[in-house]
């Protein structure tokens, strides 16, 4: 009793952490949109340097899921819980990344007027965030739908890349002078689209783990 006791906390600190990284991933992509629309090379800047925050919660979920594994043995569905962990810490990780480099794409820019308005990265963004909060829920309540839901969250996301590479693709044709900065603001759709990818990779491991099957929800 004593034991499952031990490994029940153990299990809610890692969902709290995630909880955290989730939540700090989703201020970083919020600000470096901001710091994007609003040309803030001081707030990308600041991104840029708290980036290592996330590193150290990704390290804290390791290092007490490790620990659960060595002193708990757990199996099935504890085990796949604590792994599954692992791998949601590591893709939240990676999403943060991402998000400092939309913020490094505001330091190049370096306060250039923007050469359209951004309307469908912000879109995009909005519905990134939705994802990221809606895989993790569906991970805190092992929600299978909601897992299902934000994956399916993905093909808006899509759209909109590829909508927003049409309009820069033909603003650089139009006029070769936009194309150092619409190469820019490709990259942010790209690390933006990436993003809603990784949330998508925890949507499908909250299946695997509630179902024991990986299904494949990155199509």
């Amino acid at each position: 009793m004593v034991k499952r006791l031990e490994f029940d906390h153990g299990l809610e600190e890692i969902t709290n952490l995630l909880i955290e990284m989730g939540k700090r991933v989703e201020a970083a992509l919020t600000e470096s949109m901001d710091a994007l629309k609003d040309s803030d090379v001081e707030t990308a800047k600041r991104i840029v340097k708290s980036d290592i925050s996330l590193n150290q919660l990704e390290e804290k979920v390791s290092e007490i899921g490790a620990k659960l594994i060595a002193t708990q043995q757990p199996v099935a569905k504890d085990l796949r819980r604590i792994l599954i962990a692992f791998k949601i810490s590591s893709d939240l990780e990676r999403m943060g990344d991402l998000a400092v480099d939309i913020a490094k794409v505001v330091i190049r820019l370096d306060g250039q007027p923007l050469i359209k308005p951004l309307l469908d990265l912000p879109r995009m963004a909005e519905l990134v965030e939705v994802m990221i909060s809606e895989s993790l829920q569906s991970y805190v309540d092992e929600n299978a739908d909601l897992a299902y839901k934000s994956a399916k969250d993905d093909d808006q996301v899509d759209a909109l890349y590829s909508q927003i590479i049409r309009e820069l693709f033909s603003l650089m044709v139009e006029n070769p002078k936009t194309v150092g900065q619409a190469m820019l603001l490709s990259f942010v759709g790209r690390y933006i689209e990436r993003i809603a990818d990784h949330a998508t990779n925890i949507a499908e491991s909250v299946v695997y783990l509630i179902t024991g099957k990986r299904p494949d929800l990155n199509q």
